[in-house]
């Protein structure tokens, strides 16, 4: 394994695990046994380290769940919100095929992207893989046309922190359903889940 890829593999479980903010360097640096230097050369900064990771992952979501939200467009029978909701299932899932546990690491590093306040990768998102977003906002004004540019900016923004707040807990979440219901849930489990729900917070009657 290379060194670059050395210190990918490392810096995503600490991120992932610790947060942005909280996770340093050197701690990256000591997991993949790398000098400092190493990061430096191949990345030039923790920010710059931090787009590369989520890079590597968004190379591989970003094609399939635009494809998606375009079939489901497309698709006179899919209008409604919860099937824009659930296109992205499959190509979420699909990471697990990229990298070990990749839908759950991924989803980790998103949360911790709002709730670290890392505007700089929310910026780096929606300015390098636009397909997604436009296609997402897109998605849901044909499936529920009524509503207003601002009214989807309000609806979406509160779907991002259920999803980013469930999704950067995930590992607790399993666990407690685990020891409070006797319920076997996996990351699949949790997406499926969620996805009724904030599909009916986004198509909620409209209040003037």
């Amino acid at each position: 394994m290379d060194t670059k890829t050395k210190i990918l593999n490392a810096a995503e479980l600490l991120f992932a695990d610790k947060g942005f903010t909280t996770t340093s360097l050197r701690e990256i640096t000591s997991v993949a046994e790398v000098n400092l230097a190493a990061v430096n050369y191949h990345f030039g900064s923790k920010k710059e380290l931090i787009k590369a990771l989520m890079k590597r992952y968004l190379d591989q979501l970003s094609p399939l769940l635009t494809k998606a939200l375009e079939d489901v467009m497309a698709d006179e029978d899919k209008n409604e919100l919860e099937h824009v909701f659930d296109a992205f299932v499959k190509p979420l899932l699909a990471l697990n095929e990229f990298r070990e546990n990749g839908t759950a690491i991924f989803l980790q590093l998103l949360g911790r992207s709002y709730t670290d306040s890392q505007g700089f990768l929310r910026w780096f998102i929606t300015t390098n893989y636009p397909g997604i977003i436009d296609n997402f906002v897109k998605a849901v004004h044909q499936a529920y046309p009524e509503l207003t540019s601002e009214d989807i900016f309000w609806r979406l923004h509160f779907t991002m922190g259920t999803a980013v707040f469930t999704m950067s807990s995930t590992g607790a979440l399993i666990d407690i359903a685990k020891n409070d219901f006797d319920a076997d849930v996996n990351v699949e489990g949790v997406i499926t889940r969620i996805i009724p729900y904030v599909a009916a917070g986004v198509g909620a009657p409209i209040s003037r």
